[in-house]
This record gives C-alpha cells, structure tokens and sequence, in this order.
C-alpha cells in the first residue's frame, strides 16, 4: 500500500489526537518533536500510546526526537510497542544514527514480542549533511523502507528562501528520489507545505512531488489530506489509459511485437512497465479504502 499521505498531530493535544485517525489519511504521525514543548516531552509519550492503543484506520507512527538529543532514548524505549507500525527518526544524517536507532528497536521488539523488523522506521532527510549521505542512510538498515524529506530545517539548515513555488527544492527533491531507487527502497515522501490558506499551491506542491517521483506526501493539517490523497491516486483516465497500454502492448508482444502506439504514443517496454505500475498503485488503494 502506497503511503500517500502521513498526517502530523501534536502528541500532547488530546483532542486532535483522538480525531486525527479518522481524516482519510494512509498513516498518522504522532508528534513528539517540534510540536511539543521541551517541558512537555516527556509527559507526552503516555498519551501518545494510549492514542496508538485505540482502534484506528490507519497505520500509527511516531515522530521521536533526533538522536543528538537527550529525549531521542526515552520516546523510543516507552512508545514502541505491539501498537505501534513505525517510527519517524528526523534529522538523520548519518547511516550509524539508522544503525543505532535500527539496534534498539529490535531489543524493544524482542521485549515487546514483536517479531524482529516489523516496525518500520522512516528517516527524515533534512540538513545538509544527511542530504549527502541519503544513499547510506537509505541502505543502512531493512527496517528503512522510505525516506521522507523535509524542507523546513533543510531550508533553515542551506540559507535557502522556501517559496511558495518550491522550486529552491528541485536537487533536493530529486536525489531523495534517485538515491532512493539506488538503495532499491521504496519512492520517498515529500516535505510538508507550511502555507495552510494557499490551496492551490499546496495541489501544484502534491503534484510536482508526484511528477518527480515521490509516493505520498507529509502533511500538517487535516485539510490538506483529500488533496494529496488524490494527488498521489491515478485517476479513470490514467487507469484507462494504463489498461489500453497493458491490452495492446501485451497482444502485440503476443504476436512479436515489443513496440507499437496507443493513442499516437509510441508504446515499448518502459512505457509498458510503467502502465503496470499505474494500475498496481491504483488497485493497492482501491483495495484498502
């Protein structure tokens, strides 16, 4: 199943906490980093695990503080348990942090009596340094199944102006994505998009990231969740079309043929693949609405 969209909430906020489940998005990330006060943190693990305990239609994920902190070591040890389907690690910046992080999980799972390497763990690519070495984060672990990206302490981190554009992301965006496919992980999830008024810029956002490569896309407010759910979904038409592909191509690979035209497209092998993909990613959410 495509991650399409993963929905922030405050951990310490009980009441978008206890709603949040029910928005539509693919999984919710429980948040005890940047959305919790220092004071707070701690305090904010139990109820995080009793929102995780409840009965819910989407995965359940956690959002930790970074290793370099003194809290990264408690979130980890009090909220992983048989509730729990992932942590997300920020600031990664280094494969050893992944290897660290990857250690202690599998001792909590053993305790836990999970099974080794059920919980998946999503490092967030955000500062220069784990821009860098987003290849060896990615490999470093077959617990990491994804990377995410995110461009508010990347941009912070470089100097760069975030505009509503976006197009100061491009090389970022697009190595998460190569480096990605190189480390033979799943497509990456995009940033969050910080201006909750612009509509249309948060769509032209979801989209760009969809053209580029990327599988879903983080989000901050529940509004934002239809929007890059349908972003990230291929459309009747697509799916037509990617049916029409799949037909003809097949026939003619029948009869000896690997490359004809569908609709004045010229139609090979990698076109082929591709309609194969479309029609996978669509029948995986058909499946689990």
């Amino acid at each position: 199943m495509p991650l399409r969209t993963m929905l922030f909430a405050p951990g310490d906020h009980e009441r978008k906490v206890a709603k949040v489940f029910d928005v539509g998005a693919d999984a919710v990330i429980l948040d005890l980093e940047d959305a919790v006060a220092e004071a707070e943190k701690p305090a904010t693990r139990a109820i995080v695990v009793e929102a995780l305990k409840r009965s819910r239609r989407c995965l359940g994920y956690v959002r930790v503080n970074s290793m370099e902190t003194p809290h990264c070591f408690g979130d980890l040890t009090e909220v992983i348990g048989p509730w729990l389907d992932g942590i997300v690690l920020p600031k990664v910046e280094c494969a050893d942090q992944i290897k660290t992080a990857d250690w202690l999980i599998a001792q909590l799972e053993r305790e836990n009596k999970i099974p080794n390497g059920e919980i998946d763990l999503i490092p967030i690519i955000e500062t220069a340094k784990g821009h860098k070495e987003i290849g060896n984060i990615a490999m470093a672990s077959s617990r990491v199944k994804r990377v995410a990206f995110g461009a508010g302490d990347y941009t912070l981190d470089l100097g760069i102006n975030w505009s509503l554009g976006e197009t100061e992301l491009e090389f970022a965006r697009a190595t998460c994505v190569m480096e990605s496919r190189s480390a033979g992980i799943e497509p990456p999830i995009d940033t969050v998009f910080i201006h909750l008024n612009e509509s249309e810029a948060f769509q032209a956002s979801a989209e760009r990231a969809r053209d580029l490569g990327f599988q879903g896309k983080l989000c901050i407010h529940p509004s934002q969740v239809p929007t890059a759910n349908a972003a990230f979904t291929p459309d009747d038409l697509e799916v037509a079309y990617a049916r029409r592909v799949i037909d003809a191509f097949q026939s003619a690979e029948a009869a000896g043929s690997a490359s004809i035209q569908v609709d004045g497209y010229f139609i090979d092998y990698p076109i082929y693949e591709k309609a194969k993909r479309t029609l996978a990613i669509a029948e995986a959410v058909s499946s689990n609405i």
